[in-house]
């Protein structure tokens, strides 16, 4: 009877369960750890302390020492277990029976009649139609006369809609496909080129067409600006068994690059300064 011996074992399974006591809230979630207390202190523990002790003294959490192995204790004190956190909000609508047995309406409150602005315009306009022209007569016909502006005219705020085609197409417009075969064949870089030499060749245009002006003629200004002083050039003494020595370091590539280095430096001998004509840091 392999089949009687199953269902009695399951029987035995639903009963133990049926037995089984549920936990409660407080028991899968406890509370936090409340503050040591001078009671909670044993022989051996972190916080043992010797003297007078004071439950302030584990209040504090430059003081308690967290325990080897178990959580750090706070120092806060906190309400005991039957205390209920958050806001307790006392249900004063009825429930759902309430809100399916009626509706409750917003019931609008009177509002204060505003008062209405003076039209200006029209007792301006009235004022001259009945000759009265100096700002004491204005003063007695707008107390004589009182006209207000309509809440119904809503001229100045009422703007007409814009005028449409009748096949105009709303939302943004569709960016342009991009011209691939324009890029392979660099399409852009020759119509560059092409831009690039009409342009020079409308500066050359135009450059040929400019009016040539007169010849210049030189001044004695001029001739005075240009001209150079020429300069004596002193031979160099050298002692007499050096004379016909040949130089031993020639640092130009040619003789005509040398020529042309010597031409230069008597040209500016004249404006330059020091014994040997050479410069500012050349004196002996």
């Amino acid at each position: 009877m392999p089949e009687a011996g199953d269902s009695r074992q399951d029987l035995k399974r639903w009963k133990k369960k049926k037995q089984q006591v549920h936990r409660t809230v407080s028991q899968i979630c406890p509370p936090p750890r409340r503050p040591l207390t001078v009671a909670d202190i044993r022989p051996g523990m972190e916080n043992e302390r010797l003297g007078v002790v004071r439950d302030s003294m584990f209040q504090n959490p430059l003081i308690v020492k967290a325990e080897l192995g178990r959580p750090r204790e706070r120092s806060c004190s906190l309400p005991g277990i039957d205390f209920n956190y958050g806001l307790y909000i006392r249900g004063l609508d009825g429930g759902v029976p309430e809100a399916l047995g009626h509706w409750d309406v917003f019931k609008q409150q009177p509002t204060c009649p505003q008062e209405l602005t003076r039209n200006y315009i029209a007792l301006n306009r009235g004022a001259v139609k009945a000759g009265l022209v100096t700002a004491r007569e204005n003063i007695l016909y707008r107390q004589l006369k009182d006209i207000r502006i309509s809440d119904k005219d809503d001229r100045r705020t009422k703007k007409d809609a814009p005028s449409l085609p009748p096949d105009m197409t709303y939302g943004i417009q569709a960016r342009p496909s991009t011209p691939f075969f324009d890029l392979l064949q660099h399409r852009y870089q020759q119509l560059w080129v092409q831009e690039q030499k009409a342009t020079q060749k409308a500066i050359k245009l135009e450059k040929k067409q400019k009016v040539i002006l007169g010849k210049l003629y030189e001044t004695r200004s001029n001739h005075l600006r240009k001209y150079k002083p020429p300069v004596k050039l002193d031979a160099l003494w050298h002692m007499p068994h050096f004379q016909k020595v040949g130089r031993h370091l020639d640092t130009f590539p040619t003789e005509a690059d040398r020529q042309r280095a010597l031409k230069a430096q008597r040209e500016e001998y004249a404006v330059r300064q020091g014994t040997l004509r050479l410069g500012n840091y050349t004196h002996p």
